[in-house]
């Protein structure tokens, strides 16, 4: 009966292991093949080596770089060890070093990394991400997406699988020494969030995410690295708090988790027992209670908060029967073993777990590709790893930059033609800051470093008081953790605080927000996150007012500014994810990057800013590139660029149709009707209707400047002159003014044109010239007053108009062509068109300038019918008039473009395949659109300087604005 009963119990245990082993099971037959023909092989030795991660290089005594290759090689060939981890040295010979590592291994190496901001956060020469904390600043959680995607790009290039990363630790404890800056802040929700985006975006290239560290290192003022931090919180603090963002990204498939070193006394009351090696912590609560079945890795097992009480092979003995799957660097891979397989068979420990855990980590290995592993190319590596970190950087440094008080409206943003002086605080040189702002605003540049005593304070508090108006404080090279309060010293924080009592100052705090604490009563003051030369040169932008903070505080820093405060200017369309408008976020994203980037690359356009909007709210807004191909000025989304004929809507046809729709214009009278000047000609009896179909008869363009040069391209100084007088009053260019009378030959010409047959359509910029001139005659103001008066000022938009160089310096306006046979010069600031440059500036056809957001504002009023902002401009009915088709012989509408009428059956469907009858907007010779789609809600914008390519039609060939367009179309739901 007994041996029975044992016979039993024996078939009762093997059908426990064959169950656990067939659950995990991959439901894969190759992966299953796969696993068990390699698991087969491995002696038991092997499969705790198999748990193994290990280190292949660190830092020596004297700050090089030492390589472990050697004695890696060793621990591969000696126990077939499962993991390596990679830290410093250049990126082409750790790939050699991997390559190399990988060949001789019996079985696929695991390959991590501990970079939460990119690889370069490890690697020479690739350059670093910014930490985590400075992305919680960010609003916009596709940002933080878009940051995994990349980081994981990076990764997948150097043949590394898993990414220790994100950090979803909740850094509620200013003081904290470890965790810090790379935490998403003080909020678990924002905390949870973030680290999901993360996640996600690395996930979705094919590198395991890595949650950290569980369960939350965020409230703790001891650095396990040199000891074991005790948190004593309740298990309900602990459910309320730290553990929710790990609680969110389980739920949403993160790869694995590490644990951490923490003292924790009401997860597990044992004296000196580590989280990371608790089978209270890994088994009970992270197991079974949150049900987590991912990889689990423990912190380094090198580490003081764990080595200090278990050293010598005792921690990965521990950190087994704790429950974890892969034990990270943990140092005595032999004696490590040894204990292992002692507390076998003491029976603290089973085969039975150790081959589990061996099967889960195999899986893993086939799922990122370690069966069909390849050698890592190294050609380009390096710059492959760079080429999205100098965009990634200014796109984070965009939207995290935080405007927190700016008592000075005056002064902020600040403009030239005021005395200003720049104190670099912490600085004994010029940094790429302190160069922009030598060079954007002619500032005196002083340094104070924190080796200055107080006596150096008063004299130049003194000089900064007497010679300027204006002084900006930048705060730089900060400590990133609390310590001797991140380095400042007292005398530097007597002159800032001096300065901002004394005078009108602006200061900018570049690193960690924390350090803000010292500076709260700054009249203007703007924290910047981080210290590198993106950060920089994007502060001096938000200086110059190129672009509007976006940013909020992820922590609370003083009690004048706690989480989430942030000066944002509130626009009349909002931002909000574009999912959740509809479109898949992810794959819009890319594939507007991808059209738009590889116009950029082949110099089909230097740049370039796209809008999508949807029910009234901005679901993509991105700027691309620079303004010319020879500069490093950035564009940003509240660039300026010629809208070329985009003027003739969002100028001269909403003027039409507010004339219109007030009864002060019939558009069935003739020209004669409304200009004296035509009455005589064979122009008055053209009707209006016509005209604003483009069919009325008019030349599609005039050459004007012609009649202006000699034969060898000059301009005739009988008529123009390089300085304006009384004469020559109208500006053309740079440095280049016409008679003011001029403008009657041009109407001259005009009138003199020949027409062609009435009924052909011939699209016509004097179509559109005359338009103008009869808003003028009705409204008895310039087309540019009228404008601006009616439409732009009600709606707040502050860069739209004609003439932007009259209103913002010329670096917040893209040049459009370095134009030769007219003006011989870059046009920069003034009208692209050479008709509507001598009309100066202003013409019905040509002449106004406006950012993607303004448009996309001016286009959502036509979208709601002529309403918003709470006024209206026009009735519902006199939009839908206008934008219909309404000719036999075209696809227009009245002033609009509209999609062919046989989109269907076209090769080369505009303004792309998927818009709907319904769309209505216009294009730009500059290359600029918009397009209106009221069928899905949708608002389309496109700006660029295409003709400041050497191939002005490149940019037409490459279709780009219907790929956009299309592009955008393809990404709505259903998908």
């Amino acid at each position: 009966m007994r041996n029975s009963l044992k016979t039993i119990g024996f078939i009762l245990l093997i059908g426990l292991v064959c169950s656990k082993v067939q659950a995990q099971r991959s439901g894969n037959p190759a992966a299953d093949h796969w696993v068990d023909s390699v698991f087969k092989t491995l002696s038991k030795n092997q499969k705790i080596a198999q748990l193994m991660v290990v280190r292949v290089s660190s830092i020596g005594a004297d700050r090089t770089v030492v390589f472990y290759d050697k004695q890696v090689e060793e621990a591969i060939n000696k126990y077939n060890i499962g993991g390596l981890c990679l830290f410093q040295g250049g990126p082409v010979k750790q790939a050699a070093i991997l390559n190399h590592l990988q060949a001789i291994a019996k079985t696929p190496l695991l390959v991590t990394i501990d970079a939460e901001n990119g690889v370069g956060m490890r690697m020479d020469s690739v350059l670093g991400l910014p930490r985590q904390m400075m992305m919680g600043a960010v609003q916009d959680r596709s940002i933080i997406y878009e940051y995994g995607r990349v980081v994981g790009e990076q990764c997948k290039r150097i043949g590394i699988q898993v990414n220790y990363a994100p950090v979803v630790d909740i850094n509620n404890n200013p003081n904290n020494p470890v965790i810090n800056d790379r935490s998403f802040g003080e909020d678990k929700y924002k905390v949870a969030e973030y680290g999901i985006a993360y996640m996600k975006g690395m996930q979705d290239v094919g590198v395991m995410g890595c949650a950290k560290h569980f369960p939350g290192h965020g409230d703790v003022d001891v650095d396990s690295h040199l000891d074991l931090p005790v948190i004593n919180k309740t298990r309900a603090q602990l459910d309320s708090l730290e553990l929710y963002p790990f609680n969110q990204i389980f739920r949403a498939g993160v790869g694995s988790v590490m644990i951490a070193h923490l003292s924790i006394p009401v997860i597990d009351s044992a004296a000196h027992k580590p989280t990371s090696i608790s089978y209270n912590n890994v088994t009970n609560l992270l197991r079974k209670e949150l049900n987590y079945n991912g990889l689990t890795f423990t912190d380094a097992l090198e580490m003081k908060g764990v080595a200090k009480f278990y050293p010598d092979g005792e921690a990965s003995r521990e950190a087994l029967i704790a429950g974890n799957d892969m034990l990270c660097l943990p140092g005595d891979i032999p004696g490590s073993i040894k204990k292992v397989r002692k507390a076998i068979r003491k029976g603290k420990l089973h085969w039975r777990d150790i081959n589990e855990h061996v099967r889960k980590v195999l899986y893993a290995k086939y799922e990122y590709g370690l069966a069909n592993w390849r050698p890592i190319d190294t050609a380009n590596l390096l710059n492959d790893l760079n080429s999205k970190v100098a965009s990634t950087r200014r796109s984070i440094a965009e939207n995290a930059l935080t405007l927190l008080r700016n008592d000075e409206p005056a002064i902020f943003p600040l403009t030239k033609g005021r005395r200003i002086a720049y104190v670099g605080m912490g600085l004994t040189q010029d940094n790429a800051f302190a160069t922009q702002v030598r060079k954007g605003f002619d500032a005196q540049v002083y340094y104070f470093d924190y080796k200055k005593d107080s006596t150096a304070v008063a004299p130049l508090l003194q000089k900064l008081k007497d010679s300027f108006d204006v002084v900006i404080i930048g705060v730089h090279k900060l400590g990133r953790y609390p310590a001797n309060n991140f380095g400042l010293s007292n005398a530097a924080l007597q002159l800032v605080q001096g300065i901002q009592q004394q005078q009108k100052s602006i200061t900018v705090v570049f690193g960690n927000p924390y350090a803000i604490k010292n500076m709260c009563t700054a009249p203007v003051l703007i924290a910047a996150y981080e210290d590198d030369d993106v950060t920089q040169a994007t502060a001096n932008d938000l200086l110059h007012g190129r672009f509007l903070p976006k940013g909020k505080l992820p922590v609370t820093v003083c009690p004048e500014f706690k989480y989430g405060d942030g000066i944002i200017v509130r626009r009349l369309m909002p931002s909000i994810p574009a999912d959740k408008l509809g479109f898949n976020a992810v794959k819009m994203t890319a594939a507007i990057d991808s059209i738009v980037n590889d116009a950029i690359a082949q110099r089909a356009i230097p740049g370039a800013v796209v809008v999508v909007a949807k029910d009234g709210k901005i679901a993509y807004e991105k700027a691309f590139g620079y303004l010319t191909y020879d500069s490093t000025e950035a564009v940003y989304p509240e660039t300026i660029y010629d809208l070329a004929s985009v003027t003739k809507i969002m100028a001269t046809t909403l003027s039409v149709m507010k004339l219109y729709d007030e009864g002060k214009l019939d558009i069935q009278k003739t020209l004669g009707d409304y200009l004296p000047v035509v009455r005589g000609t064979n122009k008055a009896p053209l009707k209006l209707w016509d005209i604003l179909l483009h069919q009325a008869g008019l030349k599609a363009f005039i050459p004007f400047y012609r009649e202006t040069m000699d034969a060898s391209n000059n301009p005739l100084p009988a008529v123009y002159r390089t300085s304006p007088d009384t004469m020559y009053s109208i500006r053309v260019a740079a440095n280049l003014y016409i008679r003011k009378d001029w403008e009657d030959t041009i109407m001259k010409r005009i009138l003199n044109s020949a027409l062609e047959p009435k009924g052909k359509y011939i699209y016509s910029d004097n179509d559109y010239i005359f338009l103008g001139k009869i808003v003028e005659a009705i409204t008895k103001m310039p087309l540019d007053v009228y404008v601006k008066k009616t439409f732009y000022d009600k709606l707040n938009l502050l860069e739209t108009g004609f003439k932007p160089a009259e209103r913002f310096p010329l670096d917040y306006i893209a040049p459009t062509e370095m134009e030769k046979g007219f003006r011989n010069q870059l046009l920069h600031g003034d009208v692209h068109d050479p008709g509507a440059a001598m009309f100066g500036g202003v013409a019905g056809h040509a002449g106004l300038f406006s950012n993607g957001y303004e448009v996309a504002v001016l286009a959502q009023m036509l979208l709601n019918g002529g309403v918003l902002n709470g006024q209206n401009f026009f009735s519902r009915k006199t939009v839908d008039y206008f934008n219909q088709y309404h000719s036999e012989i075209s696809r227009r509408g009245l002033g609009f473009d509209k999609p062919e009428k046989d989109n269907a059956f076209r090769s080369e469907p505009y303004p792309c395949a998927s818009a709907s009858p319904q769309t209505f907007g216009h294009t730009g010779f500059t290359g600029t659109c918009f397009w209106v789609d009221p069928k899905n809600n949708l608002i389309f914008v496109f700006l660029s300087n295409r003709v400041n390519s050497p191939d002005v039609n490149k940019f037409l060939r490459m279709s780009i604005r219907p790929k956009v367009q299309e592009a955008i179309y393809q990404s709505m739901k259903p998908y």
